[in-house]
């Protein structure tokens, strides 16, 4: 069964209308241009519309493409989804959660929780098939544009050139009504892997390609099920590959990954009659139904640059990872997250143009923290030399019997957001006793508040959290507002926000970007490092 035929809905979320644009005289300018249409495109054009700013997307679908599908959803991706006003619909649909189990050949390694503390809105993952995800975000932009977001979405225009000049981008597209030009202040390309930008621009990736092939295999169950938990196996004893990945989907599907090696004749693998041989040996006596295969490959690099003038890069058009992890689309979402309010900033003049530098400065920060663990994974999963191979079973047996050795078994460490320690935003850190894990550069917590949650209270803006610390309640600098959150240790009921933004400090005020990442941290309110903070946040210092 195709894609098309498991998601119809999926293939048709922007079918093509004939635009304003293919008729004007003279090329049309838009403040954004987003070239994609997957996740991140759609989700940086939500991101802009929200903030007020006209954006075009161009994708050369009418919804999503062929290929291999992120299907892991990590805690925070989903709370960036939700300040979006998409979360719940994700959270409803996906299945949620939070153990994992370990094998080597058929025994128990051990087992971990991804989320062992209580106090989030949201769980460490889902799982939610792609398309689900991208359907939620278009149906979160059509209700934006009813709102009156500026954001229009445009299927079947292929992007065939750019020409890049100093204050802006010309593109050339083809439409089933022929080629139109239209022309971009700025291009953000969210093309994918395989990014057509980038190639037209001439750049290219800088990393290490894996040398392996895994084989996808969704599958419906008929007679049998296993728990909603991740299983991986290493040289797992139904012998259908090197290791083998399992867990669950909505729609009572599984996704099943089969390590196979690098030297297999693809066409080959992917015949029926030979996934089943690999399925019959992992699930004998299982009645299945094979939902859809595919074959995929991994490379962990990243551009040397995410920003080229006018032309900005995310996604996986900016960087790749190996899917051990599950930091692809999750990477991407904060890409999105990181990159939307410095665009908003400058669009509307409020901070100058370098503050995009720091875009690159943070995401290629992050890109390579994701490219290190995805390569660790990568490494300890398929041992490349008998040495290393001797070194991985070694420490799979250590495991099943010393809680010691179990940190040293990598299945893939799951995505988690980085902290952007030493970094040109990152502010002061005056709060004595504060906790390290919401020093300045760090993402916030969620905790509970009243009836909901901190960072729904956040939101999407420049926000001074006040924790038994007196502060204005709105103040203002160069054109932008930030509101003030006030709490109380004393209303804290589940410890949570205490424990997270207290410590051992009595009192606390935090200045939080529009992306939730801390700025600066402070005992008490002090306006002049206030300003001071605010304006380093926005790179006019």
């Amino acid at each position: 069964m195709s894609l098309i035929d498991r998601y119809p809905l999926a293939f048709k979320l922007y079918p093509y209308e004939r635009a304003a644009d293919q008729d004007a005289d003279q090329p049309v300018r838009h403040p954004v241009v987003i070239m994609g249409g997957g996740p991140i495109g759609i989700a940086t054009a939500l991101d802009l519309g929200l903030q007020g700013i006209p954006c075009v997307v161009l994708d050369d679908h009418e919804g999503i493409g062929q290929g291999s599908r992120a299907i892991c959803f990590a805690k925070r991706c989903l709370e960036i989804a939700d300040r979006y006003g998409a979360g719940e619909a994700m959270l409803g649909k996906g299945v949620v959660w939070n153990v994992g189990k370990v094998f080597h050949d058929a025994r128990q390694v051990y087992e971990f929780n991804l989320l062992p503390e209580d106090g989030h809105k949201f769980p460490a993952f889902i799982n939610l098939q792609q398309p689900y995800f991208e359907r939620f975000l278009v149906e979160r932009v059509r209700a934006a544009q009813a709102e009156g977001a500026p954001i229009e979405i445009r299927g079947k225009n292929h992007v065939d050139s750019v020409e890049v000049r100093d204050d802006h981008v010309s593109l050339t597209v083809n439409t089933p009504d022929g080629p139109y030009t239209l022309e971009a202040d700025w291009l953000i390309g969210c093309d994918g892997a395989s990014s057509p930008l980038r190639r037209m621009m001439g750049l290219d990736f800088e990393g290490r390609v894996f040398e392996d092939s895994f084989l996808i295999a969704d599958i419906k169950m008929l007679n049998e099920s296993f728990p909603t938990e991740r299983w991986f196996w290493f040289e797992p004893h139904f012998k259908s590959g090197a290791s083998t990945l399992l867990h669950k989907q909505p729609d009572g599907e599984w996704r099943i990954d089969f390590q196979i090696g690098w030297n297999v004749d693809r066409k080959e693998e992917l015949k029926e009659e030979n996934v089943r041989r690999r399925l019959d040996a992992m699930l004998p006596g299982v009645e299945y139904e094979i939902v859809w295969t595919s074959i995929y490959t991994f490379q962990c690099r990243r551009m040397k640059q995410f920003r080229h003038g006018r032309v900005i890069f995310a996604g996986d058009a900016a960087h790749q990872v190996s899917p051990f992890g599950a930091r692809g689309a999750n990477s991407g979402m904060q890409d999105v997250d990181n990159l939307g309010w410095k665009m908003g900033l400058v669009l509307s003049g409020r901070a100058p143009e370098r503050l995009l530098d720091s875009y690159h400065e943070e995401r290629a920060f992050g890109a390579d923290e994701n490219i290190l663990n995805s390569t660790r994974s990568t490494d300890f999963i398929t041992p490349k030399s008998k040495i290393s191979h001797i070194f991985r079973n070694a420490v799979l047996d250590l495991a099943e019997h010393h809680a010691f050795a179990r940190p040293l078994v990598n299945s893939g460490r799951l995505s988690m957001p980085c902290t952007y320690d030493g970094l040109s935003l990152t502010g002061v850190d005056a709060l004595p006793g504060g906790p390290a894990r919401t020093r300045p550069g760090s993402p916030c917590p969620d905790a509970p508040v009243g009836e909901g949650y901190l960072l729904g209270q956040l939101g999407g803006r420049f926000t001074l959290l006040t924790i038994d610390a007196e502060a204005p309640d709105e103040l203002n600098l160069d054109g932008i507002t930030v509101s003030r959150v006030a709490l109380s240790a004393s209303d804290d009921a589940s410890g949570a926000l205490t424990a997270r933004y207290l410590g051992e400090a009595t009192r606390a005020v935090y200045l939080v970007r529009p992306d939730q990442h801390v700025v600066a941290r402070w005992e008490r309110f002090d306006e002049t490092a206030f300003h001071a903070a605010l304006r380093h946040a926005c790179a006019k210092d």
